[in-house]
């Protein structure tokens, strides 16, 4: 099982990277500065600019940049984008009708800790990353770097 996609570990790369610049930046920086293949790239930052997160130019001197600020950023927004709804309750027995939904003990669980970990996704912003702030909310004293 995974948290996080390959998509959405790419997609926070990306938005730390471009965190930092203050214009646009082409497609072939981030590629040879984030090690990331050209194609997964250029779809990945589509993709965040179709959801309004970037904002993207074409031309000779196009590229990408933040559509806010990291602070306003949220991981699970950008998780949703790549892997839609969060979701742990899918039976382990893959049953489509469970007789047991509503009183099974593994269920009630697992949705326990669905809820959890979505409230940490949804109270952690780019912001947070880049300022090395902690998924409890206690943030270090750092500023963003573009705010």
């Amino acid at each position: 099982m995974k948290l996080i996609t390959r998509d959405t570990d790419y997609a926070v790369r990306i938005l730390c990277y471009l965190s930092g610049k203050n214009q646009r930046t082409a497609v072939v920086e981030m590629v040879r500065e984030l090690k990331i293949p050209a194609a997964f790239l250029r779809r990945i930052a589509q993709r965040l600019s179709k959801a309004g997160i970037l904002t993207s130019a074409k031309g000779f001197n196009g590229g990408f940049t933040l559509s806010a600020k990291p602070r306003d950023i949220r991981l699970l927004d950008v998780a949703e984008i790549f892997q839609g709804n969060f979701s742990l309750n899918d039976c382990l027995f893959k049953r489509r009708i469970c007789p047991d939904r509503k009183t099974c003990f593994l269920r009630r669980q697992i949705l326990d800790i669905e809820k959890y970990v979505l409230e940490k996704f949804a109270s952690l912003t780019v912001g947070d990353i880049l300022a090395g702030g902690s998924i409890d909310g206690q943030k270090k004293n750092n500023q963003d770097r573009r705010e």
